[in-house]
Formats: C-alpha cells, sequence, structure tokens
C-alpha cells in the first residue's frame, strides 16, 4: 500500500508539472516574477538583470529584490507539491479501504463455498432450499464478479505504475532543470559580488 502512495504522489507533481510546463509554452506568454511558470521567471529575471562592462568583460547586475521574489514563487510551488501529496494521500486512504473491504467480502465468499461443497443434499439459500447446482450457480456468480471488480483495481494499478514510471522520469527532468538554474543564478551572483569587491578595491587603491 506505502508504494501505491509513493506511486500516485508522483503522478500528482507529473501532473502540476505538465501543467506548468503547457503555461510556459503559450508563445504569447508575458514574462514576469507575479505570474507565469518557474522557468518563465528565470527568464525574466534574465532579461531584466542590468550589464555594464569592464576590463573588457560584460557583466550583468540582477536586483536583490527581484532574487528575494523569486525565492518566494520557488516556496510557494513547493507548498502547491505539498497540498497535492496531502490531497492524493487522502484520495489513496479512500481506495485502500474499498480494496479492504472487497478483499474481506473475497474471503468471506470462498469460505462460504467452501462450507457448501462439503453438503451432498438440499442447501439453503436466504431461508429457502434450493438444488446444489442452483446454489453453486449463485455463489459462483457473486464470486465472478468480486473477482472481475479485484482485476479491474488490479489492471488501474498496473496503468498508474507505467503513468508513474514516466512521471518519475519527467519530475527528474524537472527537478535537474531547476537545480541547474538554482546553480547558475547562485554562481552569477556570487561572480557580480566578487568583482564588485574587486572594483571597488581598484577605487580605493586608485585614491
Amino acid at each position: 500500500m506505502k508504494s501505491i502512495k509513493a506511486l500516485l504522489i508522483v503522478l500528482a507533481f507529473f501532473a502540476f508539472n505538465l501543467h506548468n510546463a503547457q503555461d510556459q509554452s503559450t508563445p504569447t506568454e508575458e514574462l514576469s516574477l507575479d505570474k507565469g511558470s518557474i522557468d518563465s521567471q528565470f527568464n525574466y529575471l534574465y532579461k531584466k538583470s542590468g550589464n555594464y562592462r569592464a576590463d573588457g568583460k560584460r557583466y550583468e547586475v540582477v536586483r536583490v529584490i527581484s532574487l528575494d521574489k523569486l525565492r518566494k514563487n520557488v516556496l510557494d510551488t513547493l507548498n502547491a507539491y505539498n497540498k497535492k501529496a496531502a490531497e492524493l494521500n487522502a484520495t489513496i486512504s479512500g481506495h485502500e479501504a474499498t480494496i479492504e473491504s472487497l478483499n474481506k467480502k473475497l474471503d468471506e465468499t470462498t469460505n462460504n463455498l467452501s462450507a457448501v461443497t462439503e453438503e451432498k443434499d438440499s442447501m439453503s439459500l436466504l431461508g429457502m432450499l434450493v438444488s446444489k447446482v442452483t446454489y453453486n450457480i449463485v455463489l459462483w456468480t457473486i464470486i465472478v464478479g468480486l473477482l472481475l471488480l479485484f482485476l479491474l483495481f488490479v489492471y488501474k494499478f498496473r496503468r498508474s505504475n507505467t503513468l508513474t514510471q514516466e512521471a518519475k522520469t519527467a519530475l527528474s527532468e524537472v527537478e535537474v532543470e531547476y537545480e541547474d538554474h538554482r546553480r547558475r543564478a547562485l554562481e552569477r551572483e556570487q561572480k557580480i559580488s566578487r568583482q564588485l569587491q574587486d572594483e571597488i578595491n581598484k577605487y580605493r587603491k586608485s585614491k
């Protein structure tokens, strides 16, 4: 059951990321830190960053307030992931209860069938005496119905497992892309800070 929870949680994350990817692919998307996907917000940050040249090199300058805004948006996105996970856990709990109930009913029916097969003559069904053939037909009809329902759940689980594997792959790609963006942003910020300090030092020495 725990593996089913994990698979369905990842599926929800994939659906959420797919929605963001669709928003990002819209040709008319307007870059902003107030809306759009995380990737488009990074693009906005790059676009709005200032630049200057010194010693024949180009430098990018990013506003701290914009970095703080982007950080808040990333945290909001992670909170949305957690909310989706909580909702999915509630749905999974309901499915687990249904499956457990079906398993109990199947066990009870199987036990009843074992007891019935030991009878030789007529049998009682709902207070009425019926032939053994009729009795067995009724019971097997119930069992087949329950088995078909159980097989339906198995089919849905296997299908969701396939989709979950695809979702894991997509989620891994998104995580790698996010980490790459974050690393490059940090590197730019550190590079700018070092270059700014170098310029300050040069300016002080020139006085």
